[in-house]
């Protein structure tokens, strides 16, 4: 009788694990590219900050069958005329904030003042708390250097134009987010009332407000 021949090892299938692995890696690289591309033609459609537009835009936005927003729009349209439109980016609430709040100051001196003189100590004040001075230190210069333009008296198209160029605007949002973790954690008692998961509030801060920050 003849000696049986050693069976050769058999190659994977084409659906093994490395093509799988392919596949998925393809799969992600796939849908981050998608999501560049909706990023870019957001950034393309919308300015960082809008132009004044007449608060009764709005109606064009909702279906006119949709009652509850167009009764909303109505009451709007009771109190204020104009809106402006922030790019939906992730950190819509913090420019719109950042901008209306500097652009009223042009017309309250005694205000801007005030706010210039708590925004010129918050950086200690956050030092104090832990974060690092030269990494926040920049961050702070951007919202100093914004204030002593409006304490000029900067012309509004031009306060509109620096909010609208990414490097300060984005500098701004991220001295806003610092801001705005420091004063949760100064009152984590009450704050950490309102959250779920059993996260704390530097925990919550670390990965809503600031990833990756000196907290």
């Amino acid at each position: 009788m003849a000696a049986e021949e050693p069976q050769q090892p058999q190659p994977e299938p084409l659906g093994g694990s490395d093509a799988d692995g392919v596949n998925c890696l393809a799969y992600d690289e796939a849908i981050m590219a998608q999501q560049d591309r909706i990023q870019q033609e957001i950034a393309v459609q919308n300015p960082l900050v809008s132009e004044r537009l007449e608060l009764s835009e709005l109606y064009k936005e909702y279906a006119e069958d949709d009652h509850v927003y167009q009764e909303k729009i109505k009451d709007l349209l009771q109190k204020y005329s104009y809106i402006r439109k922030t790019r939906p980016d992730g950190n819509c609430f913090y420019r719109a904030f950042g901008f209306a709040h500097l652009e009223a100051l042009l017309e309250d001196g005694q205000e801007l003042q005030r706010f210039k003189e708590v925004s010129a100590r918050s950086k200690e004040e956050l030092v104090a708390q832990g974060f690092t001075e030269f990494t926040i230190e920049d961050f702070h210069n951007t919202l100093m250097e914004l204030i002593e333009r409006v304490e000029r008296r900067v012309p509004l198209p031009e306060l509109l134009a620096a909010f609208n160029e990414p490097a300060t605007s984005d500098y701004l949002v991220v001295y806003l987010r610092l801001l705005t973790s420091g004063c949760l954690q100064r009152h984590r008692r009450f704050f950490e009332q309102f959250l779920e998961g059993g996260r704390s509030i530097k925990e919550f801060c670390q990965q809503v407000l600031t990833p990756g920050g000196p907290l």
